[in-house]
């Protein structure tokens, strides 16, 4: 017997969008805020929280858009986005009105990590939100954010040292780095580069009680990058599931009534 056709959602949803320098991800949740369709894409939009090609990433996100919209069989008409910790607020004007053109309604801009425990509900601890251009760092206290910073170094940086190592282009470096079958060929290339990510994220939480590290970013895929942290900065470190997608799910967890009115407040 053939089994029936689920039938299509209809409820409200909550829409996130992460420009990241690496990856532009598109989240859709459900009204329990609970995953129902996504999609992402490598692209050379953004750079370190900025955006370089409006139009480029414009056109991303309105194909992302159409490739979601297709699968769910309705328009999405709003979003949230995200922002590193310390760019300029003409830079995270940008990127919400990369949303508006692509046609999505901006309702809210978080920063990222603040986004990231949204989706961790962590209590207390460090979340390290490892980009494709910067390294994202959250101090949380009794589950609120108390701290943030941002500095340069992440995954970009890993690919650079690759295609420099092996003399290859960029995006044949970022295929081999995102390729687990080649990562314990590639770890004494970039474990400098994980030791400086270590080196920040221990400047960072200094003064700071932290007794556990929450990895996320699409970087924190990387094999060996959480005992190279935890070895620097000497604090327990642990990455959650699928922690390309913590940040966008934080994201889209903030696309509500409640921060579209707060978001209008403020203009």
């Amino acid at each position: 017997m053939r089994a029936a056709a689920r039938p299509a959602y209809r409820g409200r949803v909550h829409v996130g969008v992460d420009l990241g320098t690496a990856y532009t991800v598109l989240l859709v949740l459900d009204e329990e805020f609970q995953p129902l369709a996504g999609t992402y894409r490598w692209a050379n939009v953004v750079r370190d929280g900025l955006v370089v090609d409006f139009i480029g990433a414009i056109d991303l996100l309105r194909e992302l858009k159409r490739a979601v919209e297709a699968r769910l069989g309705f328009e999405l008409k709003h979003a949230a986005t995200g922002f590193p910790p310390g760019v300029p607020r003409a830079e995270v004007r940008a990127t919400a009105n990369v949303l508006r053109a692509a046609g999505l309604d901006c309702r809210a801009e978080i920063d990222e990590p603040t986004a990231a425990n949204a989706a961790l509900q962590i209590r207390d601890g460090a979340i390290v939100d490892v980009g494709g251009g910067t390294t994202g760092i959250a101090i949380v206290r009794e589950g609120q954010v108390i701290y943030t910073a941002d500095e340069a170094t992440g995954g970009t940086h890993f690919t650079l040292v690759i295609a420099g190592a092996l003399n290859i282009p960029f995006e044949d470096a970022e295929k081999l780095k995102t390729d687990a079958r080649e990562q314990d060929r590639l770890y004494p290339l970039v474990r400098p580069v994980m030791e400086k990510v270590g080196t920040i994220v221990a400047r960072h939480i200094l003064h700071h009680d932290v007794e556990t590290i929450y990895l996320v970013g699409g970087t924190a895929n990387f094999k060996g990058i959480a005992d190279v942290i935890e070895q620097v900065t000497g604090v327990k470190t642990q990455i959650p599931t699928h922690p390309l997608f913590v940040t966008p799910l934080g994201i889209a967890m903030n696309d509500t009534d409640k921060h579209a009115k707060s978001a209008k407040d403020a203009k």
